[in-house]
């Protein structure tokens, strides 16, 4: 769950809505939606279509708490509670781009969160195992995307550190809070010629796109990124 980028992310503005203004309706936020894909994910490089379709798709403002529904479509992360936050847009359409998604895939996530990417992955991927460690959150993702039909996104609360093993080995896998290295565990559920993204580090954090080879990860590309720290490391 993204924190802040490194450059590209704009001051969160007051959450809420001003004294007597009516919450959008359904029109309304799919108008935001639509600019929200052309302007901040679109133009800045994503062209994958069937991840604009799918961002174009989600409504994103189901994921958001009422006190910062208003800013839904903004281009900023926003809080979710438990100290976690739902991702700025253009870092959910750039993972989900650079992950290369298939309809035949089987994708793990790490960090539910808000469950707005696992419902971005299963518009892509035929099925998607989240992992969940806060959970409340776990729990309220879980109803909201059964409510929304997505039938192929499977909710667990858990620690993310260990995987899924028993629905093991996955063709992605993308991690949505910072480890400080990348955890052998998710290295070994990862299918071999299969890509994971992941943000890696501390105060100073990089998001990696890797490719799994039959005898190493193989680095494809790089970004700076600030995620919320991955927490629940298993000790020595």
């Amino acid at each position: 769950m993204l924190r802040r980028t490194a450059a590209a992310l704009v001051a969160t503005v007051a959450c809420g809505l001003p004294q007597g203004q009516a919450p959008p309706q359904d029109a309304d936020w799919s108008a935001q939606r639509q600019a929200m894909v052309e302007q901040q994910v679109r133009r800045r490089g994503i062209a994958s279509e069937r991840v604009l379709e799918a961002m174009r798709r989600v409504p994103r403002h189901r994921f958001v708490p009422d006190a910062v529904r208003s800013e839904s479509y903004q281009d900023h992360p926003l809080p979710i509670g438990f100290s976690q936050t739902i991702s700025q847009p253009y870092i959910v359409g750039f993972m989900s781009d650079a992950l290369r998604l298939e309809p035949t895939h089987r994708v793990l996530e790490i960090g539910t969160g808000s469950g707005y990417q696992a419902a971005i992955l299963g518009e892509l991927a035929r099925e998607v195992y989240t992992i969940e460690i806060v959970p409340a959150l776990a729990e309220r993702s879980r109803l909201l995307l059964a409510e929304l039909g997505y039938r192929n996104v499977h909710v667990r609360a858990g620690n993310g550190y260990l995987g899924w093993p028993e629905a093991a080995p996955f063709d992605r896998i993308i991690v949505t809070a910072a480890p400080d290295e990348v955890p052998p565990a998710l290295v070994g559920q990862l299918r071999i010629g299969g890509l994971m993204a992941i943000p890696v580090g501390g105060t100073e954090q990089e998001l990696r796109i890797l490719r799994r080879t039959a005898t190493s990860m193989e680095t494809l590309a790089t970004l700076p990124v600030r995620f919320v720290p991955m927490t629940g490391k298993p000790k020595p």
